[in-house]
């Protein structure tokens, strides 16, 4: 069988997962990674003279994926119960007798498969950043261009009270643009691993903090105060930060899946020949927002699974950490498919405000109801004035129900009523958080 160069090209995975992400999720990339953290141990010990140079310059030589087959280390990584193990064997048996002695120097399997991990992450990382602040340009876009375009604002399935399309598309923004910065700064402390059999680095002497720094600069990746083999936090990190990845795409997919209902039509996803259907030849599916949600959706459960397996016993757990790497790789997976996604849906995305007005008109000026009982409740009080246009609102016209009430026409003329009932102006401060949200995301000068 053909070995997948990247997780998308699988039937199913191509409907969760992003090419250029899925890329450094491969077999081969996380067997690059592995072999990377083989090169920069033997170098490290090297840098702090524990292994002849050339030892270490033969072993980086072999440390090249194209030299080892995955599915072979796999098939033996049974036996052990980490692919490490058989790694090693093989980079031994690859490298020049001189040198075998100072292969794997001082690590323990965990060591290695840590470090790859986390250097997968990064990796990985790198697009689905790109992605997300795609999305987010586009998110910036609609909130500038629809800053008061007036939209029904809905609570538990219901109209609510007016609002801008551009405060949605704002907070949309805001989510996207959080889920960004924390994947900046993860990415920025994801942290090398090793400790050896126990975590003292017994087998490097009084060399091995100094090792353990020089191995971590060597693949760019933060130097931990001690060994963290069973104090998982760097896992959690990355888990919690994935998920709110896909947290935040996941909003966006939501809202945009339920206004694009035929019902409300108040967007619609772009690109011609998307989201048709095997058997309605009418059908116009939300395509993105489907597979965005549906990532979203799986998110919570990896999650849960990566803080079940941190609780973990002594000095090396016994399955906990083997629970964690295909969890992992599964969230990195998701979030780069819906961080692609997210962004190709905005980019597209087709807003009509005349819907929006339209929606927004159905329930009569009810929507409003809140901005007539503001007026009143100075001289009728809070409570009383919201009991008064209660009743307005079970009658079949709120407007005329209004009108034809005394209390309230004692306290309002049919000028007042009609500012009352104008959404245009009940939007609070909605203009300036749009305004405030696009502020803070110029003048942050980089995308998520």
């Amino acid at each position: 069988m053909r070995p997948s160069s990247s997780r998308s090209d699988r039937l199913l995975a191509g409907l969760s997962g992003d090419a250029a992400v899925d890329a450094e999720l491969t077999d081969r990339a996380l067997l690059r990674a592995m072999l990377d953290a083989e090169a920069a141990l033997a170098g490290a010990a090297a840098d702090c003279g524990l292994a002849p140079r050339a030892a270490a310059e033969a072993i980086a030589e072999r440390c090249h994926p194209d030299r080892y087959d995955p599915a072979a280390l796999g098939a033996a990584a049974e036996e052990s119960g980490n692919p490490v193990v058989p790694l090693v064997r093989a980079l031994t048996e690859a490298v020049p007798e001189s040198a075998r002695p100072w292969v794997h120097l001082g690590a323990t399997s965990q060591d290695i498969l840590d470090t790859a991990l986390m250097l997968v992450a990064v990796r990985a990382t790198g697009p689905l950043a790109g992605h997300l602040g795609a999305a987010a340009d586009a998110a910036a876009g609609l909130a500038a261009a629809h800053r008061d375009t007036l939209l029904v604002g809905r609570t538990l399935g219901q109209q609510a009270a007016p609002t801008t399309f551009g405060l949605t598309a704002a907070g949309w923004l805001a989510g996207l643009v959080d889920a960004g910065t924390r994947l900046r700064g993860l990415r920025a402390a994801l942290p090398a691993q090793l400790g050896g059999a126990v975590g003292t680095l017994a087998a490097l002497g009084p060399a091995g903090p100094a090792v353990l720094d020089r191995y971590a600069r060597r693949l760019d990746l933060a130097t931990p105060a001690l060994p963290w083999h069973t104090r998982r936090q760097p896992v959690l990190d990355l888990a919690g930060t994935l998920g709110g990845v896909l947290a935040g795409a996941g909003k966006v997919a939501v809202d945009v899946g339920l206004l694009a209902r035929t019902e409300v039509g108040e967007v619609a996803e772009g690109g011609p020949g998307r989201g048709g259907s095997s058997a309605m030849p009418h059908k116009r599916n939300p395509v993105d927002s489907v597979l965005v949600t549906a990532a979203a959706r799986r998110a919570p459960g990896l999650v849960g699974t990566l803080f079940t397996a941190a609780v973990q016993e002594h000095e090396r757990a016994a399955g906990s950490w083997h629970a964690e790497w295909e969890p992992l790789l599964d969230l990195l997976h998701l979030a780069g498919g819906a961080a692609a996604r997210t962004a190709r849906m905005l980019s597209g995305l087709a807003v009509r405000p005349d819907r929006m007005r339209a929606n927004l008109d159905t329930g009569r000026g009810l929507v409003l109801a809140e901005a007539v009982a503001a007026r009143l409740a100075p001289t009728l009080g809070r409570t009383a004035a919201h009991e008064t246009v209660a009743r307005a609102a079970r009658q079949p016209s709120f407007r005329d129900a209004l009108r034809a009430d005394p209390t309230i026409r004692a306290q309002l003329s049919d000028a007042d009523l009609d500012q009352a009932l104008d959404p245009a102006g009940w939007l609070g401060s909605a203009g300036r958080f749009v305004d405030a949200a696009l502020a803070a995301y110029r003048s942050a000068g980089e995308r998520p």
